[in-house]
């Protein structure tokens, strides 16, 4: 049964947010009830990275404030938030919902060399799909790391960039990290998620594909400036449930473009988290993007232009809305040029 959601804020009503957010020129660190009330807690955590430095004990006090707090509350829709955290580790799954990564291999030009005589897109997708379930089954997880420089809030505008014209979107259900330990096993690693929140995965992918190196890829071109809009807030994960009712919503100017359930990731949060684990030192308050499900502007054949409105929620999770713009540097000049796909 899809949960009840506040219409202010987007969250169940019994869950509540965690996040930072601008009021009368102040920033603080603030819980977020569920019919709009912003209660600022800076007067116990001076930021929301040493909230989640000790998230056991903070858990316990925010659900005690959550019910007893007597502060003067400000209103949802009079603040501006900002990043849930300001300077997390960033790490996001790629190639991790089936259908996604079965479609992409499908309609993707440069694996068309894998398609049998006459095979049909049908029959093309079917097998791409069965490859996907057996790198399920046998398969490890995807990351790469990212940058905190790119993280704007969940109101802020998209700045598309003079580098590249295929700036894409894909949303995505993301942890935050509770606890730092190494070598987690999966059925260990729930316990180091705090929380969810809701990131906004942008990347020029003109930009990505290299002919001029040898490994032909670069990630670089998903982290220029307002590519990760996040928040508007953080849940606790007591209030998260991973299962078919939470869904991943997103519109372009109104239309529809991305509408999947999270349940069709090849990898859960917790094997992903289980393989950061042995990979990188993982930090109370870093994020783990868990993949996008299909619907990106590369499927549909349509990137984002100046002007356009992204509206964006997570079940549960919160909304977000922003509004694309180009870059403001009329003197500026972009040197390393982007053609037919590939970065020169």
């Amino acid at each position: 049964m899809t949960p009840e959601l506040e219409p202010t804020t987007g969250l169940r009503r019994d869950s509540f947010g965690i996040g930072t957010f601008v009021h009368g020129g102040h920033s603080f660190p603030a819980l977020v009830k569920p019919a709009g009330d912003v209660i600022d807690v800076s007067r116990f955590w001076p930021d929301t990275h040493a909230l989640f430095d000790d998230w056991r004990r903070s858990f316990d006090h925010l659900v005690d404030l959550a019910a007893h707090a007597h502060e003067a509350a400000l209103d949802f829709e009079t603040v501006t938030p900002l990043p849930p955290l300001a300077h997390p580790q960033i790490l996001g799954a790629g190639g991790n919902y089936r259908q996604h990564v079965a479609e992409m291999m499908t309609h993707n030009r440069f694996n068309q060399h894998n398609r049998r005589p006459g095979e049909s897109d049908a029959d093309f997708f079917q097998r791409n799909l069965e490859l996907v379930d057996a790198r399920a089954r046998d398969g490890m997880p995807f990351f790469f790391t990212g940058l905190h420089s790119s993280l704007v809030g969940a109101r802020d505008d998209i700045v598309l960039p003079k580098v590249g014209s295929q700036h894409d979107w894909e949303l995505e259900l993301t942890c935050v990290i509770g606890r730092s330990e190494r070598y987690v096993a999966p059925e260990a690693a729930h316990e180091l998620i705090a929380g969810f929140t809701v990131v906004n995965d942008l990347g020029s992918v003109d930009t990505f594909r290299r002919k001029d190196v040898n490994w032909g890829y670069d990630w670089v071109g998903k982290h220029q400036p307002s590519f990760k809009p996040a928040g508007p807030f953080v849940v606790p994960a007591a209030f998260v449930s991973v299962d078919k009712d939470l869904r991943i919503q997103l519109k372009l100017n109104g239309e529809t473009k991305q509408d999947w359930p999270v349940t069709d990731m090849i990898f859960s949060p917790e094997q992903i988290l289980s393989y950061a684990s042995e990979r990188v030192r993982l930090l109370p308050g870093d994020l783990l993007l868990t993949g996008s499900p299909p619907g990106n502007g590369a499927l549909h054949g349509r990137f984002l232009r100046p002007g356009d409105v992204i509206e964006s929620e997570i079940t549960g999770l919160g909304r977000q809305r922003n509004r694309c713009r180009a870059e403001s540097a009329p003197n500026a000049l972009a040197r390393w040029r982007v053609k037919g796909g590939f970065a020169e």
